[in-house]
């Protein structure tokens, strides 16, 4: 008997990203921009796994600059990281 609920696929971020950038391209427009706070945002599901991990917010700006053309302090970190409950709210 075949389950009724057909498992969803899930792909890697790279792919969405090299996906999104390419419908982007044949839509003429450029790379998608985004603020520091929603930047942050976006990322304050790994901010908290390394936070537990006893990763201060300075290590991780200097992972994130280290690692992107991505200029960001400890303190804008901590201005805009999004606590779990808002991050998963309604899920």
């Amino acid at each position: 008997m075949m389950n009724a609920r057909k498992e969803e696929a899930a792909y890697p971020l790279d792919e969405a990203l090299r996906a999104q950038k390419a419908l982007r391209e044949l839509a003429g427009l450029g790379p998608e921009r985004f603020p520091i706070a929603a930047f942050v945002g976006m990322v304050s599901d790994e901010i908290e796994i390394l936070r537990k991990e006893g990763r201060s917010d300075e290590e991780i700006a200097g992972t994130i600059a280290g690692n992107s053309a991505i200029a960001i302090t400890a303190d804008e970190i901590a201005a805009h990281y999004s606590p779990h409950e808002q991050r998963h709210a309604g899920k």
